[in-house]
């Protein structure tokens, strides 16, 4: 599965507003409800079932990462966006350095391959430093979305 196939790239964010795990969340989950890939009336309850998750632990994986995510019945497949803050995150990471990378991922409940295919292809990228740095290094939304095209072309790792 390649990013094509779930990041809404009219919901990426190059500059992240919020300064906390939760705002992040908000924030990209309201992105997602902007671009029209998740309903208005469920906007609450999706940022719940993530939040929810994050109880579990952390998603923030560390090197400046974090993969916040869960499974929601109100999406037919899985949709996603990319948020970066360029100053950083406290995100209660792993490594409890601040997360700069977020990568957003919402998926039906019935359609756990399509789950797994989506987070192995982030953790795939995920783990090629020149993506990353690219990604940090981002100024617009434009931006995000050429280096993800890049990835999904096998330009990096």
């Amino acid at each position: 599965m390649k990013f094509s196939d779930f990041v809404a790239s009219d919901a990426i964010r190059s500059e992240l507003a919020s300064t906390d795990k939760e705002g992040v969340i908000r924030e990209l989950i309201g992105s997602l409800v902007e671009a029209g890939k998740l309903p208005k009336d469920e906007q609450e309850n999706i940022v719940q079932a993530v939040l929810k998750r994050e109880e579990l632990g952390s998603t923030g994986i560390g090197r400046g990462i974090a993969v916040p995510h869960t499974k929601h019945p109100s999406v037919e497949s899985p949709v996603g966006t990319v948020g970066v803050s360029h100053t950083g995150v406290d995100f209660a990471s792993l490594d409890t350095e601040p997360v700069q990378l977020f990568f957003m991922l919402i998926s039906p409940p019935d359609k756990l391959n399509e789950h797994l295919q989506a987070l192995e292809n982030i953790s795939k990228q995920l783990q090629d430093e020149t993506f990353c740095r690219f990604l940090k290094q981002a100024k617009t939304s434009a931006d995000v979305k050429q280096v993800l095209e890049e990835a999904d072309n096998n330009q990096f790792a």
